[in-house]
Formats: C-alpha cells, structure tokens, sequence
C-alpha cells in the first residue's frame, strides 16, 4: 500500500500514566484508516508486535528448564530473572514488557471499534477481522495475567489484583489494576466474540500468523487447561484435533520440528517464544535432559550436541523459522491430561500415546506404550506432565506450566551459591516493571 498507516498509538510507548490520563499519546500518525485493507495492514502491525514478544520464553530462566550460559553478557541480562532476583536486580537486566501489551491492546480496540465503518470489504471479511482484533484482545490480556497475576488455581488467587483491563480506547479514562477473575472472564468472553466472526479455517503459510477457526478453540483450550476447567479443556482440543491431528513423525529424517511456521502441526505461527538473544544465552540443564528416555527422537531433533558439563543448545528456538502460538502436539496433551484428571484414563492414554508413536523410535516406543497403559491416574498425569515439559521444551510453556499446576520447590546451584524458590512462593508471579510503577503509582494498590 502506498499509505502510510497510522494510528495515535504508532511510534508511541504506553505506560499507565498517573494522574488524570491511563496512557500518555501523542499522535504521531499520518492517515486515518478507512477501508477494509487499510484496517487490515493496521491489525498486522499488532500482530508484528505480538510476533517479537519473548517474555514467556524468558520466564523460563525462572524454570527448570533453562540455565543462563557463563558468558558475562548473558549473565549480566539474565541472571537475576533465573536466581529470582527481583527486588534488587543489577541495572543491566533485561525488562519484562508492559507497554508494548498495551499498544497491541489499543489497535485491537480501535478495530473493534470500528467495525461499522470499516469500507470497501463484504461482510464477512470485515467480520473476520475484528474476530481476530477480538483474539489480539484476549490472548494479550491472557498473557498479561499469567505473568503479572496469581495463577488461577491458586488458593484465593480469583480476587487479588492483576493487571488493567484496556477494553476501549478511551485514552481519558484511569484504569486501576482488575482481578485475576476479572480478567479471565474477559478474555473468556473475547475468545466467544471471536469465535461467533472468524470464519477462516486455513490461511496460506504467508499469512499463518493470523488466527482461524482452529486457533480460536485452541486459546480456549489453554485458558480452561490453565483454569483447570477440563471438561471445557477437552471438548475445545477435540474441537481441534477434528479438523487437525497431523503431527509430525520424528522418526522420519526429513520432518519439521513441530514448532516450525512450517510444520504440519502449525496452527497460528504468532510469537517467536524465544528470541535469537534469549536463545543465545539459554541451556538446557543436565536434570531437565534426563526426563527424555533413550530413544526418545527429540532429544537430538530438538537440542544440540551436549558439552562437556552436560549442557545442550537448543534447535527449534531464536529464528523466524520458529514463529509458533499453538500447535497439533500442544491439543494432545491438553486433551490427555484434560481427561486425565477426569478420570478418563482410556481417553488420556490414547491422546498421549498418539503423540508418543510419533516422538519415540519404533523399538522403544512399545515399551513405553505398555509402561503408560499400567498407569495409575496420579502416575499417568504425571507422566503427562513430563512429556509436556519434553514435548514443549523451549517454546515458552514450562513456566506457566509449573504457575498453573504445582508451584513447585526449586533449587539451584548456580556460581557455588544455593538459590531457593519455595513453594507456592510469591516470585511465581512478576512484580509489574518499575517504569509502569513509575508513571502510575496506583498500580501498587
């Protein structure tokens, strides 16, 4: 196109300002948008957005799964967010987001706003976009939740203060911090706003960053996976895996890593949970290698060659090539532990060992069968969970995997000294950035 699009938010940082305005804009645009198109190529500035946040993949220092490598660089941006170092970390240490949460918000809202003066475009496809500014809206907001807020599961966890809900783009308008429910219950509601307008089932690989029918389930799967709503959990991943169930066989030397914009188990091909900088520095730790069995495909498909102390680098993070939201092997596990925890043990196992087959070699994989099809239910959810950390390694889901579950106690030995995160501790959940505190105090209440 040959307009320049623009909006008031273009250029600008949002921060929740004090005083008498929640975000402090100054416009720096050009054009108003009037068409369907022009709407269009303003909506895939926020999903530009989307795709460079990396703030799930860093969360994951705070995990098990990833060791900062001993590079003084890296240490020096990343070593207070793994030892759980928050309330005094040194001045290089690399920032979780908040304002540029706030501009993808403010697009989303604008679009949705404008629904009804938005020309040149039939019906149908204006419906599906401001479906998917309606599913900017909720993953956001689920984002933002889940790093800032208490999990949901937690004990009284519903009624503690979150994060700010931005539903409009009143800029006069002062936001104070909503509740865990209240923010669920909004995205609950975007996700089925979204699903009643997007009509696409599948976009060119090209455009597989947009969301489609299939992505819309597959949000609604995390959020009542995360919620710990199973039934709900289920029903949105079957929904999925109707239409979807292709995974990719790693026996086969020519197939994708899952989490390739390529692969046949791409759904919505968004964020790149891991920058090439994050991905730089991070390791896999030797505890964290040792859940993978021998003969198990992914632990050479998806890491490097392991050095001398035990360490490997990951392969399937910190490129393009690896822009992934959701995912065929994500739906599986949702399903089985999702019927799990119902107690519908035939049901899990048959989800699990689906993914199974494809990621074991064909001489291990029927032991491996035989040991899941003995399972008790507590044994076969946690071995759900282990091949949750296996399969999704790197991705951005180990974190908020041990946030919506267990809480556990970690340990860990870093430079000769102990570092402690207890459990149920508060540091499962991030302090809102000090330049937002900064700009609006009232977030403090």
């Amino acid at each position: 196109m040959k307009k320049t699009i623009s909006l008031m938010i273009m250029g600008c940082m949002l921060l929740l300002a004090a005083c008498d305005n929640y975000l402090d804009i100054q416009p720096t645009g050009s054009v108003i948008p009037n068409s369907l198109a022009e709407y269009r190529a303003l909506l895939a500035r926020s999903y530009k957005d989307v795709s460079n946040f990396s703030d799930r993949g860093m969360a994951c220092f705070r995990s098990d799964e990833m060791r900062v490598r001993d590079n003084e660089y890296d240490q020096n941006y990343y070593m207070d967010i793994e030892r759980w170092n928050d309330l005094a970390p040194n001045a290089y240490t690399s920032s979780f987001e908040w304002a540029k949460y706030y501009n993808v918000l403010f697009i989303a809202n604008h679009v949705i706003e404008s629904r009804s003066d938005i020309k040149d475009g039939s019906g149908k496809d204006i419906n599906q976009l401001v479906g998917e500014a309606y599913m900017l809206r909720a993953y956001v907001h689920f984002l933002l939740v889940n790093l800032y807020g208490q999990p949901y599961t937690k004990e009284g966890a519903l009624d503690t203060k979150a994060v700010p809900l931005k539903l409009d783009t009143d800029l006069e308008k002062v936001l104070k911090r909503n509740t865990v429910k209240e923010v669920y219950a909004s995205v609950q509601s975007d996700i089925d706003e979204a699903r009643k307008l997007i009509t696409e089932t599948e976009w060119e690989q090209r455009f597989s960053y947009r969301f489609n029918v299939a992505s819309v389930e597959a949000l609604q799967s995390r959020v009542s996976l995360y919620k710990g709503e199973w039934q709900e959990a289920w029903d949105a991943a079957e929904a999925v895996l109707a239409g979807k169930s292709v995974l990719e066989d790693l026996n086969d030397a020519a197939a994708d890593v899952p989490n390739s914009y390529k692969s046949v188990e791409n759904i919505a091909a968004l964020e790149i949970s891991l920058s090439s900088t994050i991905n730089g520095a991070a390791l896999a730790t030797p505890d964290f290698l040792a859940l993978y069995a021998e003969k198990d495909m992914r632990l050479d498909k998806y890491f490097a060659a392991a050095d001398e102390d035990g360490f490997r680098k990951s392969k399937k993070a910190g490129s393009n090539n690896f822009l992934c939201t959701f995912r065929v092997g994500e739906m599986y596990l949702t399903a089985a532990e999702a019927a799990a925890r119902m107690d519908r043990l035939p049901q899990a196992r048959a989800r699990l060992l689906a993914l199974m087959q494809k990621r074991y070699a064909p001489e291990a994989y029927p032991v491996k069968a035989a040991a899941v099809n003995e399972m008790s239910k507590e044994a076969l959810v946690k071995e759900i969970l282990d091949e949750r950390a296996r399969e999704l390694a790197f991705e951005g889901h180990r974190w908020f995997d041990l946030r919506r579950t267990t809480r556990p106690r970690l340990e860990k030995v870093l430079g000769g000294k102990t570092y402690v995160l207890e459990e149920n501790d508060a540091r499962y959940t991030l302090a809102i950035p000090k330049e937002a505190l900064e700009a609006n105090p009232g977030l403090l209440n």
